[in-house]
C-alpha cells in the first residue's frame, strides 16, 4: 500500500470525525449517565441481528445513521479482504484510522471489529466462513469474545471453563467475567479448557457459540468507571456440536495471543488518537489562559507538559506503526511490540489526560469538556487486554530470551 492511501484514509477518518462524531459530544456525556444505570442485560428476539448495543450510550436512530454516514464515504471494512466486499487496506492503515477514531470521545467503531476479524479468518472451517466469517465480514452480524474469568484475567492460562467431549458433542461449563457484547452479539469465540494436563501447551480450544444457545445464562452487566459495561455470564452443560469448535482442538491459545496482540495494538492506537487531541486542547488552552499577567503557555511547567507529551506522542506512534508494518509482512507474533505498543500508549494518555485537566483547572473537571471522559476511559484501557505490569513481564521474558527484536525495514502513512 502507498502512503497515498494510507495518508488518504486517514483523511477520510478525520472528516467522519469532525463532522459526523465531535457535533454529537455533549450528548455523550448525557446519554452515558442515562446509560451507566443499567445493569440488567439485554435479551434479543431469536434469531434478530444487533449491529450496535441497544443498551448503549447512542441511541438507535444515531447509530444508524452513522453506519449509513460510514457506509456512504467508504469507511466500512477497512481491513476486511475484498474478496469479503472489504477495502482490503494494510493494517498499517487501519492503525491510521484508529488514531482519527480516538479524537473523539463518541462510542462508535468502524465495523467490523477487527481482532475477531482475525481470527476467524486465521481458523474458520469451509462451513464456519460461511456461517460466521462472510457475514460477519459484511457486516450483517456481531460477535464478542469470551475469554476472561473470576478468577483469570490477564493470566488467561488460568482459565477454568472446561469442554468436556462426550456422546458425540462437547459440553460446556464455567464462568465468564468482563464480557463485552455477551448480550447481544450473535456469537461469541468462547475459550474453554479441554485438556486439563496439557492447559495452555495444547489443552485449550475456542468455540463458536451463538447467543440464544441453551444453557448460556447473561446475569447481569457490570457498570464500571467508563462506558465500558460488560458482562457476567455463565454456562451450565451448554451442548455443542463438532462443527462449533474454532480451529483444532487444544490449539487455541497462539491464534488467541495473536487476537489479542491486534486488539492491544489497537488500544496503542486509540491512546495516540486521545492523546493527539488532548495535547492540542492544552496547547489551545496554555495561549489563551492568563494568570497573574502571562498566558499559561510561558510557564515551564506548562511547557514542560507540552514537552513530554509531544515526546512521547511522536516515540508511540512509531512503536505502533513498526508493529503494524510487521503484521502487514506477515508476523505472526507481535506480543512484544503490542505489549510494548499499550503500556507505552496507555501510560502516555494517562499522563497527558491528568495534565491536560490540571492546566484547564476547574473547566477540566466539569463535564462541559470531553477531558475528564479521557481520563476516565484510559484507566480501563491500561487494565483491559492486559494490565501494564503483565506487559512488562512479556517484555521482560522477551529480553532474557530473545534480545531486542528487528524493526520493521519499512513504515507507510506519511505524517498525521
Amino acid at each position: 500500500m502507498s502512503e497515498r492511501q494510507v495518508t488518504d484514509i486517514r483523511q477520510r477518518v478525520r472528516a467522519f470525525v469532525t463532522e459526523e462524531l465531535q457535533p454529537l459530544e455533549p450528548q455523550i456525556i448525557r446519554w452515558e449517565l442515562e446509560a451507566s444505570q443499567r445493569v440488567e442485560p439485554f435479551t434479543g428476539e431469536a434469531g434478530r441481528s444487533y449491529l450496535f448495543d441497544p443498551l448503549g450510550d447512542l441511541p438507535a436512530e444515531v447509530y444508524e445513521r452513522l453506519l449509513d454516514a460510514a457506509r456512504e464515504r467508504g469507511l466500512w471494512g477497512i481491513d476486511v479482504p475484498a474478496e469479503y466486499g472489504g477495502l482490503g487496506l494494510t493494517n498499517q492503515a487501519k492503525m491510521a484510522a484508529i488514531e482519527e477514531m480516538a479524537k473523539t470521545i463518541v462510542p462508535f467503531v468502524l465495523p467490523p471489529d477487527s481482532p475477531n476479524l482475525h481470527w476467524l479468518s486465521a481458523a474458520c472451517s469451509p462451513d464456519q466462513r460461511e456461517r460466521y466469517l462472510e457475514p460477519y465480514a459484511r457486516g450483517a452480524i456481531t460477535s464478542g469474545i469470551g475469554i476472561t474469568e473470576p478468577g483469570a484475567g490477564s493470566d488467561v492460562s488460568g482459565i477454568q471453563t472446561t469442554a468436556v467431549h462426550e456422546n458425540g458433542h462437547w459440553v460446556l461449563n464455567g464462568r465468564k467475567k468482563w464480557i463485552g457484547k455477551a448480550d447481544w452479539a450473535d456469537f461469541l469465540i468462547v475459550v474453554a479448557v479441554t485438556d486439563p494436563e496439557k492447559g495452555s501447551r495444547g489443552g485449550m480450544t475456542s468455540f463458536l457459540v451463538d447467543r440464544g444457545t441453551p444453557g448460556v445464562v447473561v446475569e447481569r452487566r457490570l457498570p464500571t468507571i467508563s462506558n465500558y459495561r460488560p458482562c457476567e455470564i455463565r454456562f451450565e452443560d451448554v451442548g455443542l456440536d463438532d462443527e462449533q469448535v474454532l480451529g483444532e482442538v487444544g490449539q487455541a491459545f497462539v491464534p488467541m495471543q495473536n487476537r489479542l496482540s491486534v486488539r492491544r495494538l489497537e488500544i496503542a492506537a486509540r491512546c495516540v488518537g486521545a492523546t493527539e487531541r488532548l495535547l492540542d486542547m492544552m496547547m489551545e488552552h496554555a495561549k489563551q489562559r492568563v494568570t497573574f499577567g502571562e498566558p499559561l503557555a510561558s510557564r515551564q511547567t506548562v511547557q514542560n507538559w507540552i514537552a513530554d507529551a509531544g515526546i512521547g506522542l511522536h516515540a508511540s506512534r512509531l512503536v505502533n506503526r513498526d508493529a503494524a508494518a510487521k503484521l502487514d509482512a506477515g508476523a505472526s507474533d507481535i506480543r512484544f511490540e503490542a505489549s510494548t505498543a499499550k503500556v507505552l500508549g496507555t501510560e502516555l494518555l494517562q499522563r497527558v489526560a491528568d495534565e491536560c485537566l490540571q492546566a484547564h483547572g476547574g473547566m477540566g473537571l466539569g463535564k462541559d469538556l470531553p477531558i475528564e471522559y479521557y481520563y476516565r476511559l484510559v484507566r480501563v484501557w491500561r487494565i483491559v487486554e492486559g494490565a501494564s505490569e503483565v506487559h512488562r513481564v512479556t517484555i521482560a521474558r522477551q529480553l532474557l530470551r530473545k534480545g531486542m527484536p528487528a524493526t520493521a525495514v519499512a513504515l507507510t502513512g506519511g505524517t498525521p
